[in-house]
């Protein structure tokens, strides 16, 4: 499965990363690679709590992220 995360810079100089398919997973960094890499963490213990309660289809899990800016 893909999963796209938008990357912003904030008002505040914070960068912003946002996995768009995963209501609520999103993550502040002081940089992008940084928000990106929290993010990226987060979706991953998102999706392992999906299979943990069954919530995944049954078979391997391959997992891509494309990010919307150079991080």
């Amino acid at each position: 499965m893909s999963y796209h995360v938008e990357i912003e810079q904030e008002q505040d100089g914070r960068w912003l990363a946002e996995v768009v398919e995963l209501p609520g997973v999103m993550a502040y960094g002081e940089t992008a690679e940084l928000a990106l890499a929290q993010a990226q963490a987060l979706a991953l213990r998102v999706l392992a709590d999906r299979i943990e309660h069954g919530e995944w289809p049954p078979g391997p899990v391959s997992v891509t992220f494309e990010t919307s800016a150079a991080a």
